[in-house]
């Protein structure tokens, strides 16, 4: 925890302020002067990266639906408008499609770092479980972004993944029909979609707020996972994570900046360029490849409800993470057993992600039910087992004696 304020208004107007609204106090104490582990590496500097792509989206989104037309006869001649005729569309338009690439390569980061230091576990539940609120609702978002430009793609996309709600028993198509706002995907979806589209990114920001929020009432974890135990364990955020932050976003920037201008369109679908036919299918259906774990999960089941409860049990099951994991010890780095397993998991997730991107028959279907398998055994079965049959290693008394071990012996002062 931060503790008590250490902020001191330096003129007369931050001292009209701080006694009316203490916003300036409430960024020092939060952004500048907070008390921060002195261990925390690279891998917790995607939370800020994430905020950065979080705001570009909502920036170029905004824009962008200055000149959008949400409708099926003129959707996909007002993105090439945009490409074409609005003063640095081009940009604008590729900055927002592989920003929200972007944006789920540092979550996936994020999350895979969180389920390796054990930063679900207590007293940081809540804060886990508005992240993965963040994670659905950056899903809901991209899937009703990639539905706007009205290609072939899009379309179709959006026509498999609405008509599994009718699997749902009794009120299926009830709720199909409801978010088709007719009786198939037409004009009326489109405009639910890029309604809920534009509204999203704000909902998302206001949980990224709270999320906020629940970090700073027990603080940072950290690579050791042990608690902050005296300022000695601890730097001031400003300058030495806002550096480090800096730096990492520079670097993530380098990426970024190498897709939108050198490859723009590789990580979309070519069948996105054609203008949607619901008289044409396209050979293979597939979402952005930030959804195909689940993709491959849902063809997985053979029965269509099946399907879908395990697709959706595949992202609930996180919100249920912190309790399914018995062990004691918060970092992988302890854990021996873990480790392994995770890495395990996590090539499982890769492969889950290639499986959906091939198409459902022979040997791939095969692969993808194995992999399906794994993914639940081990949020339900490993992760409970090694909390009672894994011996950790022993952790330091201290992050000071993680870093500089010959401290644990020197006397107390």
């Amino acid at each position: 925890m931060s503790g008590e304020s250490t902020y001191q208004p330096n003129n007369g107007f931050t001292k009209w302020m701080d006694t009316r609204l203490p916003l300036l106090r409430l960024a020092h104490d939060s952004f500048v002067d907070y008390p921060t582990p002195k261990n925390l590496n690279y891998w917790w500097t995607f939370g800020g990266i994430l905020t950065f792509c979080l705001v570009t989206q909502i920036i170029t989104g905004i824009i962008l639906a200055m000149h959008y037309t949400p409708h099926v006869d003129h959707a996909f001649n007002s993105v090439e408008h945009i490409m074409r005729n609005v003063n640095h569309g081009w940009l604008i338009r590729y900055i927002h499609a592989n920003g929200a690439s972007m944006f789920f390569l540092a979550v996936y980061i994020h999350i895979f770092r969180g389920m390796y230091y054990g930063s679900y576990k207590a007293p940081r539940e809540v804060l886990w479980i508005l992240g993965v609120i963040i994670y659905l609702l950056m899903m809901a978002a991209a899937f009703m972004g990639y539905v706007l430009p009205w290609g072939q793609m899009s379309l179709w996309g959006a026509t498999v993944i609405t008509n599994l709600f009718g699997a749902i028993p009794l009120v299926g198509d009830s709720i199909a029909t409801w978010l088709w706002g007719g009786f198939s995907v037409d004009n009326p979806t489109l405009n639910r979609f890029f309604s809920l589209h534009y509204l999203i990114p704000f909902l998302i920001f206001g949980v990224v707020i709270l999320h906020i929020w629940a970090l700073h009432v027990p603080g940072n974890n950290n690579p050791v996972g042990i608690s902050v135990k005296s300022e000695q364990d601890t730097v001031p955020f400003h300058p030495y994570y806002t550096v480090k932050d800096g730096f990492a976003l520079v670097v993530f920037m380098i990426l970024f900046s190498y897709f939108v201008f050198f490859a723009p369109n590789v990580l979309g679908h070519a069948d996105n360029y054609i203008p949607a036919n619901p008289l044409v299918t396209p050979a293979h259906i597939v979402p952005e490849w930030y959804l195909l774990p689940f993709y491959a999960i849902l063809r997985a089941v053979p029965d269509k409800l099946g399907g879908v409860i395990a697709m959706v049990g595949a992202i609930f099951i996180l919100f249920v993470l912190p309790w399914l994991d018995t062990s004691k010890i918060r970092s992988a780095r302890y854990r021996p057993l873990f480790k392994q397993f995770f890495l395990i998991f996590v090539v499982n997730c890769l492969v889950l992600g290639y499986l959906g991107a091939m198409p459902a028959e022979g040997v791939y279907i095969t692969l993808a039910r194995i992999s399906t398998i794994y993914y639940f055994a081990h949020f339900l079965i490993i992760l409970p087992l090694l909390g009672l049959v894994e011996k950790p290693r022993e952790i330091p008394e201290s992050i000071s004696a993680s870093i500089l071990p010959e401290t644990a012996a020197s006397p107390a002062e």
